[in-house]
């Protein structure tokens, strides 16, 4: 059973005032919540990927909980964070597995061979990031939405209080992102 947001929120701010303890306790609830996002995440990456969820939850531990407490208001802004360091970590990983693609020790195959393959999540996963990159440009609280959303799995009212908006703001920022999104990337010929 998760922990409810009370308990995690009051967990937050006893770290952040130096309670070691809490953060340890909080490294601890939050490790099978966060290994689930992990494996959904993943379960949409290419079937062959190298980071499995468990290795993905371990390098997300050491960024958010190997220095010191950062200033976390509550459940909500904790998630927010380690969606974001999610994303880094995925959109890193893929670049470097896409530029070892590039290298020489490839196996050519004509294209009449590769016909019918499917595109390499780790370009999907590029084209995403990229896309996300221009509309933060353009819209920077509606990529946030996208992040919050679709990293960190919240709701629409927790990212509401995340960013200090209304649901319904949030609503049309979701709704105005995915269609900048689809537009973005499939493009009508």
């Amino acid at each position: 059973m998760a922990p409810d947001s009370k308990t995690i929120t009051t967990l937050l701010l006893d770290w952040r005032n130096g309670n070691t303890v809490s953060g340890d306790h909080l490294a601890t609830i939050l490790y099978n919540e966060l290994r689930l996002l992990a494996g959904h995440y993943l379960r949409g990456e290419r079937p062959n990927h190298t980071l499995q969820p468990t290795a993905l939850v371990h390098e997300l531990y050491l960024k958010l909980f190997g220095s010191s407490a950062p200033a976390w208001q509550d459940r909500a802004h904790f998630f927010a964070v380690a969606a974001q360091t999610l994303r880094r970590i995925l959109v890193d990983h893929a670049r470097s597995h896409y530029a070892e693609k590039r290298g020489a020790d490839q196996v050519r195959v004509s294209l009449t061979a590769a016909e019918g393959w499917a595109v390499d999540r780790n370009e999907d996963l590029l084209a995403v990031e990229d896309a996300l990159q221009q509309l933060a440009a353009l819209q920077p609280r509606a990529a946030q939405v996208v992040e919050l959303r679709f990293f960190a799995g919240l709701t629409e009212q927790e990212i509401a209080e995340v960013l200090d908006v209304s649901a319904i703001t949030v609503k049309r920022d979701w709704k105005f992102a995915r269609a900048w999104l689809l537009s973005t990337l499939h493009p009508r010929s």
